[in-house]
C-alpha cells in the first residue's frame, strides 16, 4: 500500500489496496487506520468490492448505526443508501458544512462511503479539518469558547419539513443533546472546533462574563456561532474529492466536516455510507467531568 497526500491541511489517497482485502486482514486495517487519524480522510479509487465487504470493512472500526430518516439496505442493516435522481428532489442537508448525525447523544465516529454511480461532471464532496479550524483561531476567541456547550438538533435540520406531529415524535426520539464546543479527539488527544450546521445555540453562554444586560444576548451569542460555523468554509482547511464510480472515501467524523456539493442536476448520483457508532463527546475538561 502505498499512499499521497492531497492538500497540506487534510486527506491522502491509498493506493494499490483494496478495502475488501483489508475488511479480512487486521495487521492492513491498523495501518489504515492510522493513516486516517493523521489525514483525517483517506480516498481509494477501483474498489470493485461487494455491499457485504465494504459493511465488513466499516465494522472493522465499530458497530454501525442506522440513520432514523435515510434508513438502510434490507439486507445489509447500517448502509444508508443516499440516492439522487431527476425526478427526485435535492435535500438541503448535504450541501452545508455538517458532521454526520452530531444530533445524537454520541454521534458517529467516522464513515465509509462508496459512489456507485455519478454524474459525469460534478457532485463532488469536501472536507475540512476542524482541528487546523480550531488551531488557527485567534487567541481570545479560543479562551472565550474554551468551556462554552452547544445544542443539535434533528427538529431543525431532518424535521423542518416534517408536518409538526411528525417533527415533534421525532424530536421526542432524539432529544437535542448539548455538546461541548470544543471537544477532545478521544484516540489523538486533538482539540477539534465542534460546531456545524446542526448547531442552534449555545446553552451556558448567558453569564456575567458575557453578557452585560439581557439585550446583548442574542447578537452576542449569534455572532459567535455563526463566526465558529463559517471556520469550516475556509479553503485552506479543506479538500475536495472528484467521484468516479467504484471510488470510496473514509473519514474521522470527530475531527471533520464534509460538503456535499449539488451542482449536478439532473443526473443521478448514487452512494452508500456505512456510519460507525461514536462515543459521547467531551470537552477540554476531559471524559466524566
Amino acid at each position: 500500500m502505498k499512499f499521497e497526500p492531497l492538500t497540506a491541511s487534510i486527506g491522502a489517497e491509498l493506493i494499490n489496496v483494496n478495502l475488501g482485502d483489508a475488511s479480512r486482514d487486521p495487521a492492513l486495517f491498523a495501518e489504515i487506520k492510522a493513516l486516517l487519524l493523521e489525514y483525517k480522510v483517506l480516498f481509494l479509487r477501483d474498489q470493485d468490492i461487494t455491499r457485504a465487504e465494504h459493511v465488513a470493512f466499516a465494522e472493522r472500526f465499530g458497530k454501525l448505526e442506522d440513520h432514523p430518516v435515510a434508513g438502510s439496505h434490507p439486507e445489509h442493516p447500517g448502509l444508508v443508501q443516499i440516492y439522487k435522481s431527476p425526478d427526485q428532489p435535492m435535500d438541503r442537508y448535504e450541501n452545508a458544512w455538517h458532521t454526520d448525525a452530531t444530533w445524537r447523544e454520541a454521534p458517529p465516529m467516522g464513515c465509509v462511503l462508496r459512489c456507485v454511480e455519478c454524474p459525469p461532471v460534478g457532485g463532488d464532496t469536501m472536507w475540512a479539518n476542524m482541528v487546523l479550524a480550531y488551531e488557527r483561531l485567534p487567541e481570545d476567541i479560543k479562551a472565550k469558547i474554551a468551556h462554552l456547550r452547544a445544542r443539535h438538533s434533528i427538529e431543525a435540520s431532518f424535521g423542518a419539513a416534517m408536518p409538526i406531529e411528525k417533527r415533534l415524535a421525532l424530536k421526542a426520539q432524539y432529544p437535542d443533546p448539548e455538546h461541548p464546543v470544543v471537544r477532545l479527539h478521544p484516540e489523538t488527544g486533538e482539540k477539534v472546533l465542534f460546531v456545524n450546521a446542526f448547531t442552534t445555540h449555545f446553552t451556558n453562554f448567558h453569564t456575567l462574563a458575557n453578557v452585560r444586560f439581557g439585550q446583548d444576548y442574542a447578537p452576542g451569542a449569534a455572532e459567535l456561532m455563526q463566526y465558529l460555523i463559517r471556520q469550516a468554509f475556509v479553503p485552506e482547511y479543506q479538500v475536495r474529492w472528484r467521484w468516479k464510480p467504484n471510488s470510496m472515501a473514509i473519514w474521522d467524523n470527530r475531527s471533520t466536516q464534509h460538503y456535499a456539493v449539488m451542482d449536478y442536476a439532473p443526473c443521478h448520483r448514487k452512494m452508500e455510507r456505512a456510519g460507525i457508532i461514536g462515543d459521547k463527546p467531551y470537552g477540554l475538561e476531559g471524559p466524566g467531568a
